[in-house]
């Protein structure tokens, strides 16, 4: 059941195989990562296809493989820095792509199905609060160590202060906070810290930006 479809050749039945279960696994992964951003969805879509036809073309060819490897070494990447959840599908496309390029597509599409039920089982009863990232601009002259305490107790079940910065000339402070939710407005939270931080600018985010 794992052995290769390949037998040693490629032909185009079996290149056609490869390339068409590489666009379904890919796919797959786009419906389980469920990214706000279409063009990341696309690249998981395309990835496992691209890495098995680079696969395929080097095929053990020494010269072709440093080729390859000189041309990926010019691509850099200038959008956001990924996170580690987006990291991870696109280590999955990869391992799909290498694993079709050898012609394991059986092995590939088990491989995909585990780990695609694995990331749901996990997000769905484990991981069941996403941490957020909370940015506060408060005066120069405000003690802020325990300023937001009640407030954050009262909003969230876990805040940590991971960043505190001078900003506009060192007159105002920008403190960085991150939270876990609770089942509440965030309206009312941040209404709650304009209060006590003068009515400074306040920041609801997903990632850190610097």
């Amino acid at each position: 059941m794992f052995n290769s479809i390949l037998n040693g050749e490629l032909s185009i039945v079996s290149a056609l195989i490869c390339m068409f279960t590489s666009l379904c696994l890919g796919g797959l992964l786009a419906i389980i990562q469920q990214h706000e951003k279409k063009d990341f969805l696309i690249t998981l879509v395309v990835l496992p296809l691209i890495i098995q036809v680079v696969m395929l073309m080097v095929n053990g060819n020494l010269g072709t493989s440093v080729a390859i490897l000189g041309a990926f070494s010019l691509i850099r990447f200038r959008s956001l820095q990924c996170n580690s959840k987006e990291l991870l599908f696109i280590f999955m496309a990869v391992a799909i792509g290498l694993s079709t390029a050898m012609g394991y597509i059986v092995f590939a599409c088990v491989f995909t199905f585990i780990a695609c039920l694995a990331i749901v089982i996990l997000n769905k009863f484990i991981f069941t609060r996403e941490m957020k990232h909370l940015k506060i601009v408060v005066p120069e002259d405000l003690d802020y160590d325990s300023m937001f305490d009640e407030t954050l107790n009262n909003y969230t079940s876990y805040y940590r202060l991971i960043k505190a910065k001078t900003i506009n000339m060192g007159s105002l402070y920008e403190l960085t906070y991150e939270i876990c939710l609770k089942d509440i407005i965030t309206k009312n939270l941040i209404d709650d810290i304009r209060v006590k931080n003068g009515n400074l600018k306040v920041a609801l985010t997903h990632n850190i930006e610097e």
